[in-house]
């Protein structure tokens, strides 16, 4: 006869939280308007402070953050930090971590669209943006650099991939979004050809085939609503880094909607890096520009939101289906278009950022200090540049 079971039997207590919901939240408050140094810095600020110092983190919930947000579509660290919000406090708490994160950037680039938008012909602020524009291709050179070896190495398929997607993207001045979508086909059905289709694998490619959908250019639609789908399209198609998204709204902004001119979208780029939090907060600045503070909200929401639905929406299934082959093998194709992409766009945009010997050496010191201090912050690179601009307009020498 079995015995009854006893109350300490009977059940086993959820194991307790190590931190409130408001705790996380002014972390990423923090860590939002202090966290410079792009993605990778600010996974890895996440990983010291949460992991190893307070342990509110498990090591394991850590990596399977970081592999969802690797894999799917959205920037990297907004990702891993709606994920991280996920763990313990599920929907709301990956809601109200999201927001925390990237408000504080949204703010001040709202505020430097202010005074862009007021002051943008003055000559201080063209003479930081000459310095500035410089370095920022230099940056983005680097950043191609180091995602090309990371994530293509010796694959001469994905090399293929890499260097069809860089010229079509130097040719054109644009991003043909069927390249990443067929570069992500090819790679799975060359490695992991499906014997069936699988429930793990269509979400990965329903969710960015609808997105497409919303990228149409009506002249009628209000112009608000034309800013949200587009902002929208392009927020499905970051893969890793926040710089992906660069080559695509080059392309949209500049060459098919004429919102901003070259100069503007160098210098929308360069605002992204001189602030704190994601890079891709620079769609914030373009809505601005493009119409007000009501068109910086509408672009940040259109690019954020699809990340953070990418990212609660296969949290719970992640740990079944996230391995799967033909996903892997998806992911591993649409990175190497996109990388290939962001590759193509420092041509296209230097073209129009290197005027001169003093901008082409500018960018080159640049490439030059990363290249050997692998440390070195970018907004400190960028803050040189803007005074090493200020400082040739005032002594005549530009």
């Amino acid at each position: 006869m079995k015995e009854a079971a006893t109350p300490s039997t009977a059940a086993t207590p959820a194991p307790q939280v190590p931190y409130t919901l408001w705790q996380l939240l002014r972390y990423m408050l923090a860590l939002g308007s202090w966290g410079f140094g792009g993605p990778v810095a600010l996974v890895g600020y996440m990983y010291r402070d949460l992991v190893e110092r307070r342990r509110w983190i498990s090591e394991s919930d850590y990596k399977e953050g970081m592999a969802l947000a690797q894999l799917m579509p959205g920037p990297l660290a907004a990702q891993l930090a709606i994920y991280l919000g996920y763990v313990h406090y599920r929907v709301l708490g990956a809601t109200l971590v999201g927001l925390a994160f990237v408000l504080p950037s949204f703010a001040m680039v709202v505020a430097i669209g202010a005074v862009y938008r007021a002051w943008g012909g003055i000559a201080w602020m063209q003479a930081v943006f000459y310095g500035v524009g410089a370095a920022v291709i230099g940056i983005i050179a680097m950043s191609a650099y180091k995602l090309t070896t990371k994530n293509i190495g010796k694959d001469r398929l994905l090399w293929a991939i890499f260097a069809l997607s860089a010229a079509v993207t130097v040719v054109t001045k644009s991003e043909i979004v069927w390249i990443f979508l067929g570069a992500g086909l090819l790679v799975w059905l060359l490695r992991a050809p499906p014997k069936a289709w699988s429930r793990g694998t269509l979400p990965a490619l329903a969710a960015p085939l609808a997105a497409s959908l919303f990228a149409v250019d009506e002249p009628g639609w209000h112009r608000l609503a034309q800013i949200g789908a587009y902002f929208a399209y392009a927020g499905s198609f970051v893969f890793g880094s926040g710089l992906a998204i660069v080559p695509f709204l080059y392309g949209g902004v500049v060459q098919q909607y004429h919102w901003l001119s070259e100069r503007q979208f160098v210098d929308a780029v360069a605002v992204a890096m001189i602030t704190p939090g994601p890079v891709v907060i620079t769609t914030g600045f373009i809505g601005y520009l493009v119409a007000g503070f009501w068109g910086a909200v509408v672009a940040a929401a259109g690019t954020f939101v699809p990340c953070y639905l990418f990212t609660i929406l296969p949290a719970p299934y992640f740990k079944r289906h996230g391995k799967r082959p033909g996903i892997v093998a998806f992911v591993d194709g649409v990175t190497a278009a996109a990388i290939g992409a962001i590759a193509g766009a420092v041509i296209v945009i230097g073209q129009r950022s290197i005027t001169d010997l003093t901008t082409a050496a500018l960018a080159l010191v640049t490439v030059a200090l990363l290249w050997r201090f692998k440390k070195l912050p970018e907004p400190l690179i960028v803050l040189a540049a803007a005074l090493v601009g200020v400082a040739l307009s005032t002594t005549g020498l530009r």
